[in-house]
């Protein structure tokens, strides 16, 4: 079984795991701030969370756009040069009186790098290590975003307390900074993985190609819906508990690294599979208990309980690397990237408007009740589909 010990040995893995743990530390810190700054503003919930998670709707965009670039663009040129695009755009959020139309214009530009952001690093994972340790790998630097989340989401609850709102969000565009000079210092030369031009028309052209064969697609949505429905229900924490926010989203981190830990450490290669479906159901179930108002104390019981289902998204994303050909790893695993973060998106706004008609802990049961079919609906179809030729169709 491979270990931790040998993953930092790998030349590279170390810079491009510590790039990610800042970029993680920096969004933390900074969505939080920002977040409070546009509720404080405005009292609206609907707001509030697409300010924490409305930057991932533009990743729709980005990933039929940009994200044939993933494997064509040097990987330390791209993953700095985006660090340093989120450091210059978040500083710009912390200016004084800045319109609200202004904030979500410079969070969609934000949203458009990441989508390119997450192929250029997760490829450059896949390319680091070999195949049988990239789920180790993967999990090593889930449970650094958990980790980093703990604390980004504990410093930045602290900064607002303390400090300000405006203040937090330049403590994330220091962030952002350090994670550029990190990747820029740190990682080595390399050229890209695929030769030609980027262009829309090709990043269409290879979407359709991953998307071809079912079983990429079952792949694809299970990383997609589920969770996204899941992080609907988180992005409400602000309106539900303003003073507590950042301890909710601390707890889920907790819940997040633990989760990721299991998985890519202890569950043997038998049980995966098996595994998959029933630990994402993981995610939502807990959140029905949100119908019955509970205390702050079963509320960060209940929210860490549920993240521990994260970790099946390191099983979905370990089939997907079974059926995707090694030349187009950074476009699929920016795909699964883009489209993850871009459903987190659209259940955050979907969350905040069902906030606005009913209540927060109401939007949160709705979410988890879809995410919990979906995640039925598609076991079923994985169960119909298993052992049929798709299934292990991966063309050269």
């Amino acid at each position: 079984m491979p270990r931790y010990r040998a993953l930092f040995r790998t030349p590279e893995f170390t810079p491009l795991f510590l790039t990610g743990a800042a970029h993680t530390a920096a969004q933390t810190v900074a969505g939080l701030g920002l977040a409070t700054l546009v509720f404080r503003a405005t009292g609206s919930p609907f707001l509030s969370a697409l300010a924490l998670f409305g930057p991932s709707l533009a990743q729709l965009l980005g990933a039929t756009t940009l994200l044939s670039a993933a494997d064509r663009l040097p990987p330390r040129a791209a993953i700095s040069g985006i660090a340093l695009f989120f450091a210059l755009g978040t500083a710009v959020l912390a200016i004084p009186a800045l319109p609200t139309w202004a904030v979500f214009v410079i969070l969609l530009a934000e949203g458009l790098a990441a989508s390119l952001g997450g192929g250029v690093r997760y490829g450059l994972l896949n390319e680091i290590l070999p195949r049988e340790e990239y789920l180790l790998g993967r999990s090593v630097m889930n449970m650094a975003t958990g980790a980093f989340q703990i604390g980004g989401f504990a410093t930045g609850g602290l900064l607002v307390a303390l400090l300000s709102p405006r203040g937090t969000v330049l403590a994330g565009a220091g962030l952002y900074l350090a994670a550029a000079l990190t990747a820029r210092l740190g990682l080595g030369s390399r050229s890209p993985r695929a030769a030609g031009r980027p262009s829309a028309a090709e990043t269409w052209r290879t979407n359709g190609r991953l998307l071809s064969v079912p079983a990429r697609r079952r792949a694809y949505l299970a990383l997609w819906v589920p969770n996204g429905l899941i992080v609907g229900c988180e992005s409400l924490f602000v309106p539900y508990a303003p003073e507590h926010a950042g301890l909710l989203f601390a707890c889920g981190a907790l819940g997040m690294l633990a989760g990721d830990t299991a998985v890519g450490r202890f569950v043997p290669a038998r049980l995966r599979d098996r595994i998959r479906f029933p630990l994402q159901a993981l995610l939502a179930a807990p959140f029905l208990l949100f119908a019955l108002n509970p205390g702050l104390p079963l509320a960060l019981v209940l929210v860490t309980v549920s993240a521990v289902g994260y970790g099946a998204s390191l099983l979905h994303q370990e089939r997907l690397m079974t059926l995707v050909p090694e030349n187009l790893s950074g476009h699929a695993l920016g795909l699964h990237t883009s489209g993850m973060l871009a459903l987190q998106g659209a259940s955050a706004s979907l969350a905040g408007t069902l906030a606005q008609y009913t209540s927060p802990r109401t939007s949160m049961v709705l979410l988890a009740l879809a995410s919990l079919t979906v995640t039925f609906l598609l076991a079923r179809a994985e169960g119909k589909g298993a052992g049929s030729r798709e299934c292990s169709a991966v063309e050269a």
